[in-house]
């Protein structure tokens, strides 16, 4: 099968330049365009990246092929793309690029605590994290108790114009 590698449980899987772009495309799906409003916490943004985070990058013009190569030097190679499986690489990523590589990363390390990995939750997810993740038998239900973390914490925001978007 060319193009594809075949993991350890013999399933295939795409590889990582094929999760990228599935990871993008969730991403923008509620990331897409310009917004620059006072009652969002993240400010100017446009494709999820603000000028908080990137105070030299022009954001109003910011185009998507320059926003994916933030995108995949800031967010994705910092962590998910070590992630094998593709649903949760991909949720892992958009909450990288929402609420900030570290959370996202204490997030999932915390997810997997929840399943007997005892990871430090030093919010960097290394060699030792992605390891137990992609042994992980129950993908599906890291990606859960992933998603369960990051809906407590957006919901202590108090922000419900936003919720659904950041969720």
């Amino acid at each position: 099968a060319a193009g594809r590698d075949l993991d350890p449980r013999g399933v295939y899987r795409r590889r990582c330049g094929d999760i990228f772009e599935q990871a993008v495309a969730l991403t923008l799906q509620h990331e897409g365009g310009y917004i620059n409003d006072p009652a969002d916490p993240g400010g100017e943004t446009r494709y999820g990246i603000s000028k908080r985070a990137f105070p030299k990058v022009d954001i109003a013009n910011l185009t998507i092929n320059k926003a994916k190569a933030i995108y995949k030097a800031f967010y994705w190679e910092r962590g998910p793309h070590l992630i094998k499986h593709p649903s949760l690489a991909a949720k892992y990523f958009d909450l990288c690029v929402n609420a900030g590589v570290s959370r996202a990363s204490k997030w999932l390390q915390e997810a997997s605590n929840l399943f007997g990995a005892a990871l430090a939750i030093d919010g960097v997810v290394g060699p030792v994290t992605a390891e137990y993740i992609n042994r992980y038998p129950h993908p599906e239900a890291l990606l859960c108790a992933l998603k369960g973390l990051a809906f407590n914490h957006y919901v202590n925001i108090n922000k419900p114009r936003f919720l659904a978007g950041w969720l």
